[in-house]
């Protein structure tokens, strides 16, 4: 069954940014993924569903513009995103909600692991399977999303710095792409990151004090 008569309107173009096109599902895109990041900044659970449908409409978009990692990664975060949402409201101590810690020097040695031995991976699938023209950057960012939700969804305050690491690559891989809306989105997600690390550490500071 084709899904073409379902994204065929998504596709269609709402407006036109620095000459090029910018379609329905960009808008939406860029509409829940600014909602998304600011509800996680203020460690409101919701952030997840909105999460998930950014996710269905960066799959369409990434799909389209030939980002077939960060399509696919879609997928997976929408997985990692009923994960997040059960351990934000059940996943802490007791069964109680969570509460933001740091990530141990252990659990970063296996992240970094994890990291590079991902985007080697990534990046040869993508040459080998793929006619994707950005597949060493396509993959990188991939990865460094997947770390970051990891630590999202376990409340590690590091995890803002990966975002951070992600969105400076994303913000010129969007534009090389001509998705200008997303790229704008990822500008503002870069200072959306920078409020959500001052909150959390403010308030690990706090249940430090406790």
């Amino acid at each position: 069954m084709s899904l073409d008569p379902v994204l065929d309107p998504l596709r269609a173009t709402a407006f036109t940014l620095f000459g090029a096109p910018t379609s329905r599902m960009e808008v939406i895109g860029f509409v829940t993924g600014a909602l998304c990041v600011w509800l996680v900044a203020r460690q409101n659970a919701w952030n997840w569903p909105i999460g998930m449908v950014n996710n269905v409409a960066f799959f369409a978009l990434f799909l389209t513009a030939g980002l077939y990692a960060d399509a696919w990664l879609q997928v997976v975060y929408l997985g990692l995103a009923g994960y997040g949402w059960w351990r934000w409201l059940r996943g802490g101590d007791l069964g109680g909600t969570l509460s933001v810690s740091r990530t141990s020097a252990k659990e970063w040695q296996a992240l970094s692991v994890a990291g590079v031995a991902g985007t080697a991976l990534l990046t040869w699938v993508l040459v080998v399977a793929t006619d994707s023209t950005v597949p060493f950057w396509d993959a990188l960012t991939t990865v460094l999303s997947l770390l970051a939700t990891w630590g999202q969804a376990r409340k590690k305050v590091e995890c803002w710095w990966l975002w951070i690491a992600a969105d400076v690559i994303y913000v010129p891989l969007y534009g090389y792409k001509e998705l200008w809306l997303t790229a704008i989105l990822y500008i503002g997600f870069m200072a959306l990151c920078a409020h959500g690390l001052r909150k959390w550490s403010a308030d690990l500071r706090t249940t430090a004090a406790v």
